[in-house]
């Protein structure tokens, strides 16, 4: 039975992808933002969406909520669309007319000092971005990534990411946190999204409400003795992309490398959260953080 719903799944994105590229970006942003907007809600449950934005935002009016919900699932639909485009955007190197990047005094003092950091952000505007931008600036970069479930839509998945947004691809899993520290050994920054929920592990306060969190940019910071730096994307209504880059958050050491540890994952939840509440319509909504 997932095998036939995965069949029709891959035959669906293909063929929006295919309309995608004939139509041009900026009308398949449309298409794709008018099917998300009617039959995303088939696939992710209105109800877990709402009460993520309660939970975070508390009891704010139904109206506000649906607004949110629009504006998630049209930038879902214009992210979807943009998969098909990474050429282009990655092609805009050096004008970068889709992007415009706060902070590079931050990414300098990265390459000049010539040691790793770990880049941490969520799934806000096309994050997508955030890999791809670093990989252009020069930051030797490898990207941490969550494969589809569907086997017949990852590998291409993959083969965007790798060509288009960053060479080095790390799975994430047990086998990933292994390349990451082989990659950190070797210098590399590493990037990735914190904002998932993370298979069973530990509860750390979002919102001021236990939620899974990962746990992995704080170990990579005690381990390695490198900052930790959140980057925050948006969206603006012309599809023009503001990426900024943030101050690394602030790493105090103690002998107490559990308390530490927590410290520094309760302090990313936090630069999370303030992110989410800049502009609540570009996050993605759908995950079970709260579960």
């Amino acid at each position: 039975m997932k095998i036939i719903k995965y069949i029709i799944e891959a035959i669906f994105v293909y063929f929006i992808f295919f309309l995608i590229k004939i139509v041009g970006l900026n009308f398949g942003r449309k298409i794709s933002s008018y099917f998300f907007l009617n039959i995303g809600i088939l696939f992710r449950s209105k109800k877990l969406i709402k009460q993520n934005i309660i939970n975070a935002l508390g009891n704010i009016p139904e109206s506000k909520i649906e607004n949110i919900m629009t504006s998630m699932w049209k930038n879902y639909g214009s992210i979807f669309s943009e998969y098909i485009y990474l050429k282009k955007f990655r092609l805009n190197k050096f004008l970068n007319p889709h992007i415009h990047i706060h902070g590079r005094e931050i990414l300098d003092e990265v390459i000049k000092a010539k040691k790793p950091v770990v880049f941490v952000s969520g799934h806000f505007a096309n994050f997508e971005l955030m890999a791809m931008e670093l990989e252009k600036y020069n930051i030797n970069l490898a990207a941490i990534y969550r494969p589809l479930n569907n086997f017949l839509i990852n590998p291409y998945m993959v083969f965007l990411r790798e060509k288009y947004i960053c060479k080095n691809q790390i799975k994430k899993g047990l086998s990933g946190t292994k390349e990451v520290i082989e990659f950190m050994k070797k210098k590399y920054s590493i990037a990735l999204m914190v904002d998932q929920r993370l298979g069973e592990s530990d509860r750390y306060p979002f919102f001021n409400k236990p939620a899974h969190t990962t746990t992995l940019p704080a170990q990579l910071a005690l381990k390695f003795n490198c900052d930790i730096i959140p980057i925050y994307l948006e969206r603006d209504e012309n599809n023009f992309f503001r990426m900024e880059v943030l101050k690394p958050i602030e790493i105090n050491k103690t002998d107490n490398p559990e308390n530490d540890k927590k410290t520094i994952t309760i302090k990313i939840n936090q630069a999370i959260e303030k992110m989410i509440l800049r502009n609540p319509g570009q996050w993605i909504w759908t995950h079970g953080r709260w579960k």
